[in-house]
């Protein structure tokens, strides 16, 4: 068996000046009738691209976002996922920190699979965050957020868990 395609894939935990978190809430496209769940911004890095134009890109196209200031890469992530059209790739996600001045995201950037499968955009507080009943990726997040959002990041990226 071959080795899998890698989908280097940046993520962006987007705070506001009230410490808040931007998440999407979305489907898998392999599963597009399947349960929801909550993630950071962001999506996988064009040919070429660094992380940092990658992660300007994805903000402005998924929250229409500008001028936010980008931190450190404080988590990284990997593992399998299957895309709609059949095929499994490795990704590989490194999750950077960004701070913005908040207010109302914008879907005006979507793509038709992020209008299909993305159900809802929303700041989250830690307090919100901790009393959340849906399945937030990584699950980490929850109780690494805070941290993170209170400008406190780790001398290493820490690497957390796929499933």
């Amino acid at each position: 068996m071959s080795p899998l395609r890698e989908r280097p894939t940046v993520r962006v935990l987007l705070f506001d000046p009230d410490g808040r978190i931007l998440l999407m809430r979305g489907r898998l496209p392999s599963r597009p009738d399947g349960p929801g769940y909550w993630f950071a911004v962001g999506g996988g890095m064009e040919p070429g691209e660094s992380l940092e134009q990658a992660a300007v890109r994805e903000l402005a196209e998924e929250t229409g976002f500008a001028g936010v200031a980008l931190g450190p890469v404080v988590w990284t992530r990997g593992g399998p996922l299957t895309l709609a059209d059949g095929e499994t790739m490795m990704f590989r996600e490194r999750y950077l920190v960004g701070r913005c001045a908040g207010g109302e995201p914008s879907r005006d950037g979507w793509d038709a699979q992020e209008r299909a499968l993305v159900d809802d955009l929303r700041w989250w507080t830690a307090e919100d965050l901790a009393a959340c009943t849906e399945v937030i990726y990584p699950k980490e997040l929850p109780s690494l957020v805070a941290d993170v959002a209170m400008g406190r990041y780790p001398d290493e990226p820490l690497t957390l868990s796929w499933a």
